[in-house]
């Protein structure tokens, strides 16, 4: 399936966070926080200004960003899950 996100809009496939700590301790889920990064899978084309005139994405597909722990909708396609937001809730692009 293709998705293609309106306006500002983006979708990311969070990755996931490690399960053992590198001393090799395991950390339950219970313990585990929200994963905060994730790679653009897809992005619109950005959003319209008040002169008519499209302004450009800041984050291209394929990019590792950090974002908002909160204010993304988490939606599940073909039984992945995805986040869902925004340009806004990338806080920054990891290189």
């Amino acid at each position: 399936m293709q998705i293609k996100p309106l306006a500002n809009h983006l979708f990311i496939e969070p990755i996931e966070a490690e399960t053992m700590t590198k001393s090799g301790i395991y950390i339950p889920e219970s313990a585990e926080n929200k994963p905060t990064t994730g790679k653009i899978i897809a992005i619109g084309e950005g959003k319209v200004n008040e002169k008519g005139e499209r302004t450009p994405m800041s984050v291209k597909i394929g990019d590792t960003v950090l974002y908002k722990k909160y204010g993304l909708s988490e939606v599940e396609i073909d039984g992945k899950k995805y986040m869902v937001g925004e340009e806004d809730s990338i806080l920054a692009i990891l290189e």
